[in-house]
């Protein structure tokens, strides 16, 4: 099968949405997304980038992306987080999850950056097995952390209690 690896244009953003809204069902959350096309494009390609994509055609339909933004390790320097890498159902086990993960290593390495990182679900044995023979370290001995919208306006209202 033919397909084709090139960095997300704004135009592409509709199809990166139904992409992400088909992990979120996969991931048992289909109600969790609440970006839109329109945060795509601003966040994507306003002044400061938040992320940067890319994306998988197959006979001109994107069928996968490659979702990523730049963080700063403490340790390290310069790192890029893969915040998803989704391949249409329908797509899967093509071998565009692996010419997506190999886009994303190829573009770290020639920025020279000292790590790459992502997540993964601790039940998605599928993708563990994937990323442990692309050579990822899988670190089950950390937990991931974070705080919600309403996390943070509780730990902001906490704090204006206690000031």
């Amino acid at each position: 099968m033919e397909y084709t690896i090139r960095k997300a244009l704004i135009e592409d953003m509709p199809y990166v949405l139904n992409l992400i809204k088909e992990l979120a069902e996969f991931e048992r959350e289909p109600d969790a997304v609440e970006i839109t096309v329109k945060d795509l494009q601003e966040d994507g390609y306003g002044e400061h980038p938040a992320f940067f994509c890319f994306v998988a055609e197959v006979q001109s339909k994107i069928e996968g992306i490659a979702l990523c933004y730049y963080r700063y390790s403490t340790w390290k320097g310069k790192a890029i987080h893969l915040e998803d890498l989704i391949v249409s159902e329908a797509m899967r086990g093509k071998g565009i999850g692996t010419a997506l993960l190999d886009e994303v290593i190829k573009y770290a390495h020639s920025l020279g950056v000292k790590r790459v990182n992502w997540e993964v679900l601790d039940w998605n044995e599928p993708a563990i097995t994937f990323y442990e023979k692309k050579g990822a370290h899988v670190m089950r001995e950390w937990d991931v952390v974070h705080l919600d919208e309403s996390g943070i306006k509780n730990y902001v209202a906490n704090l204006n209690r206690n000031s």
